[in-house]
């Protein structure tokens, strides 16, 4: 997994007004031997309507059930969220 592909899916599924994927699988190296080579932790920043009215939970689940076959069969292994509505918005 890659952040391109992370923001692919992200944008096909939530039509987000804002989105940042950030790569931090290199802060991890030192107890994770596969995150030196990344992809494996990120740091999500998105804002979709698709959030309006869910609670933190739910809007958690949303995402990583979205990406539940990529945390069982690559090397992903963390999603740090943000996640919000656009009334809500940065």
């Amino acid at each position: 997994m890659n952040s391109d592909s992370l923001k692919d899916k992200l944008t096909q599924h939530f039509s987000p007004s804002h989105l940042n994927v950030v790569d931090n699988s290199y802060q991890h190296a030192g107890h994770n031997e596969e995150a030196k080579k990344g992809g494996t932790h990120f740091s999500v920043e998105m804002v979709s309507e698709k959030f309006a009215g869910l609670s933190l939970i739910k809007r958690h689940r949303l995402v990583n059930d979205l990406f539940k076959e990529a945390f069982n069969t690559t090397p992903l292994h963390a999603l740090e969220l943000r996640l919000l509505s656009p009334e809500e918005e940065l």
